[in-house]
């Protein structure tokens, strides 16, 4: 089975002929010139591919995309705003090593004990949180420069220091 990561969204309509802009987190400005397709989920779990027929940097964040089939602006506001994945190999070809997004996949925890995969990375001001599955539950933790104490990029794998009590609260 392939693996998915989510990149950001699509975050509005552009232009008149069905062009959309891309709001995305992977650290640095991209045009995703070798990508072929990126991926919408519909429903849960299934990814359906858009082919990328053009595109441009808008800014470090924003990239202009154009897609296949999709020529007017009616149509490209329908696909606006929904979360946009890429598969694997294209997420580690585009995301930018020393950003918060690169975390995706990798292993956290907490002293000697596996917490989760970091499934999504949420970028705040002071912190970052990372989503995981903790015993079946969504958890939400938070990583700073306070906490986190060992960041492995070769084993894929970060150290950190879960606040007292907050891993009881999704038991």
């Amino acid at each position: 089975m392939k693996e998915y990561f989510k990149i950001g969204k699509l975050a509005a309509s552009t232009g008149l002929k069905g062009e959309l802009v891309l709001k995305h987190s992977l650290g640095k400005a991209t045009n995703l010139k070798e990508v072929a397709a990126i991926f919408l989920e519909n429903p849960k779990d299934v990814f359906i591919p858009y082919f990328i027929t053009g595109s441009s940097v808008r800014s470090d964040t924003e990239t202009i995309l154009k897609l296949e089939n999709i020529d007017v602006v009616e149509v490209a506001r329908k696909l606006t705003p929904k979360e946009v994945w890429l598969q694997e190999e294209d997420f580690k070809k585009y995301a930018e090593k020393s950003s918060p997004i690169s975390l995706l996949g990798f292993e956290m925890w907490n002293d000697e004990s596996l917490i989760g995969i970091i499934t999504e990375v949420i970028e705040q001001p002071h912190q970052i949180l990372c989503s995981i599955q903790y015993k079946g539950k969504e958890a939400l933790i938070p990583v700073h420069e306070n906490n986190l104490l060992e960041m492995d990029h070769k084993n894929k794998k970060i150290i950190v220091e879960v606040p007292d009590g907050l891993l009881e609260i999704y038991e």
